[in-house]
C-alpha cells in the first residue's frame, strides 16, 4: 500500500468524500498450487514445483509442501498445472502519454484526448504483462492516480513528471517564431500541460525539479544532451552545466531520491555522474571510460535495445540521421556494459506509434542479441525492481517488486511454457501469459 504524508492522505481523503468515492478493498487472499518459480534472483526456473500464498496484496507464504491456512481464510484457489510463475515485467524506460501519439499530436492535441488515450494505453501494457513502468518524462500523475484509484487498469506508475530541458535541448519543441521568449512571456503549451519544463540556470533547474517532486514525481528526469526526436540539439551536444545538474541532484537528494538523465555521449554522461546523477538513460555512444566511471560510481544503465531493425521509433530526415548514429552503437554498447558487470536496467523508450505499445513484449525478447532467456527476465524483473526502489522514501510500496519471494508484492504472470528456455514465449503475451496478476488483484485468468 502506497506510503503517504499525513497532509497528502488527508488531502486525498477529502477529495475522495467529495467526489463521493470509496476505497478500494483489500484483494482476497488467493493461492497458487503447483507452479514451478522463477524468481527474478535466479537465470533459471526452479526444478521442484511449489506452492504460493498471496494475502493483501503481497507474497505471504512460499513452499514446496501443502500450505497451513488460517481457520478463517478462504482464498480463491488456483492451480498452475506445472507451468512457469515468474514477477511482472517492468519497464523502467516508458512515457506513459507519449507511447501513441505522434510529436505533432502530442504537442497540439487536447490533453483531455492524450489522457484518455493513455488509459487504453496503460489497459494495453498491464494485459502485455507489464505491471510496473517507470515513467521517464510526461504528465502521467493523473493517470497514475486513477489507475491506484482503480477507475483504469493498468500498470504501476513511478512517475518522473516533465522532463526538464535547457533552451535549445532535447525537450524544447518551441517553434523558431516563439523564440526569442519575451520577459514575462507564458509559458510554452507544452510546458503548460506538463509534458516539458524549459529551465535555464541553477535556481530555475531547482524549481522545476521541486515543482515534480511537489507533484509526486518518484525521480527527476534531466535532458543532459542531444536527442533523435528533438528539432534543435545534435546528438552529440552537452546539455546543462555542472551546477544546473547538481542544482536537480540536491532537490531530488533533499526528498531522499534521485536524477536519470538523457544522454549518449560520454561527456554528457561523465558530467551528469560527477553532479551525482544515479541513472543514465541511453549511452549508447559513452567510451569505455566513461563505462568503468558508470561502475565505479554505482550508476544505473539503463540501456534500450535500439537498432535499425522494424521495432524502431519510426524516424526521417535529420532525426534518421542521428537513429543511425544511435542504432550503430547499441552492440557495443551492450558489450562494455557485459564486460564492466554495470548495472544495467531495460526499458523500451516506445514514442509516436500510433499503437497501443505492441512492440514492449518484441524489444524485450530482442534483449537475446546479447543475454541468455534467462538473464533477460532478470533484467526485467529483478534489476529494474531495484532501480525502482532507488527513490528510497518516494517509492510508493511496502515490498520489493521483480522478485518472488516472502514479503514482495503479488504482481505475476503464469506462463504457459518455460519463458527462461524459451524467451519466445515473451512475445505473445496474449497466449501465453495465462495468468496476471498486480497487487495481488488478478487482471486476466484463463485458468479454470
Amino acid at each position: 500500500m502506497k506510503r503517504l504524508s499525513l497532509l497528502r492522505a488527508a488531502a486525498l481523503a477529502c477529495t475522495c468524500a467529495w467526489l463521493g468515492t470509496a476505497a478500494a478493498a483489500e484483494p482476497s487472499p488467493v493461492l497458487l498450487k503447483n507452479v514451478h518459480l522463477f524468481d527474478g534472483k535466479s537465470t533459471r526456473r526452479a526444478a521442484t514445483p511449489a506452492n504460493v500464498l498471496i494475502v493483501e496484496g503481497r507474497i505471504r507464504s512460499i513452499s514446496a509442501s501443502p500450505i497451513p491456512l488460517e481457520a478463517d481464510m478462504q482464498p480463491q484457489i488456483i492451480d498452475g498445472g506445472g507451468r512457469t510463475l515468474m514477477p511482472g515485467l517492468i519497464d523502467a524506460h516508458w512515457h506513459s502519454l507519449l507511447a501513441s501519439p505522434s510529436t505533432v499530436q502530442a504537442l497540439t492535441a487536447d490533453i483531455a484526448y492524450l489522457h484518455l488515450l493513455a488509459g487504453t494505453v496503460a489497459e494495453a501494457t498491464l494485459m502485455r504483462g507489464f505491471t510496473s513502468v517507470r515513467d521517464m518524462g510526461g504528465p502521467s500523475f493523473g493517470l497514475q492516480r486513477a489507475i491506484e484509484e482503480g477507475l483504469v487498469p493498468g500498470p504501476r506508475i513511478l512517475p518522473s513528471g516533465a522532463m526538464i530541458s535547457q533552451t535549445g535541448g532535447h525537450g524544447d519543441f518551441r517553434l523558431p517564431h516563439e523564440v526569442p521568449r519575451p520577459e514575462g512571456a507564458p509559458l510554452t503549451y507544452s510546458d503548460q500541460v506538463r509534458v516539458t519544463a524549459i529551465a535555464d540556470g541553477a535556481d530555475e533547474v531547482l524549481r522545476r525539479a521541486r515543482e515534480q517532486l511537489m507533484l509526486g514525481a518518484t525521480q527527476i528526469k534531466l535532458m543532459a544532451g542531444g536527442g533523435v526526436t528533438s528539432l534543435y540539439d545534435p546528438i552529440d551536444v552537452t546539455q546543462f552545466g555542472p551546477e544546473e545538474l547538481r542544482a536537480a541532484v540536491l532537490a531530488a537528494e533533499n526528498w531522499g531520491t534521485y536524477v536519470a538523465v538523457h544522454a549518449y555521449t560520454s561527456k554528457a554522461v561523465r558530467m551528469a555522474l560527477e553532479a551525482g546523477v544515479r541513472s543514465i538513460e541511453h549511452g549508447q555512444l559513452v567510451d569505455e571510460e566513461t563505462v568503468r566511471m558508470m561502475v565505479e560510481k554505482g550508476a544505473w544503465w539503463s540501456l534500450q535495445p535500439f537498432l535499425d531493425n522494424e521495432l524502431a521509433n519510426p524516424k526521417t530526415g535529420a532525426a534518421r540521421a542521428k537513429q543511425l548514429m544511435v542504432s550503430t552503437g547499441t552492440d557495443r554498447a551492450f558489450e562494455l556494459a557485459k564486460k564492466h558487470k554495470a548495472k544495467v536496467a531495460f526499458g523500451t523508450d516506445i514514442l509516436g506509434r500510433g499503437t497501443v505499445g505492441n512492440h514492449q513484449n518484441a524489444l524485450l525478447v530482442s534483449m537475446q542479441r546479447w543475454y541468455s532467456p534467462g538473464e533477460v527476465l532478470q533484467i526485467a524483473t529483478r534489476n529494474n525492481g531495484q532501480l525502482l526502489a532507488l527513490a528510497g522514501p518516494r517509492y510508493p510500496l511496502e515490498g520489493p517488486v521483480g522478485v518472488i519471494e516472502e514479503g514482495a508484492m503479488a504482481d505475476l504472470l503464469l506462463v504457459d511454457g518455460d519463458p527462461t528456455q524459451d524467451l519466445s514465449l515473451i512475445g505473445d503475451p496474449e497466449k501465453n501469459f495465462l495468468l496476471i496478476m498486480k497487487d495481488g488483484v488478478v487482471f486476466k485468468n484463463l485458468l479454470p
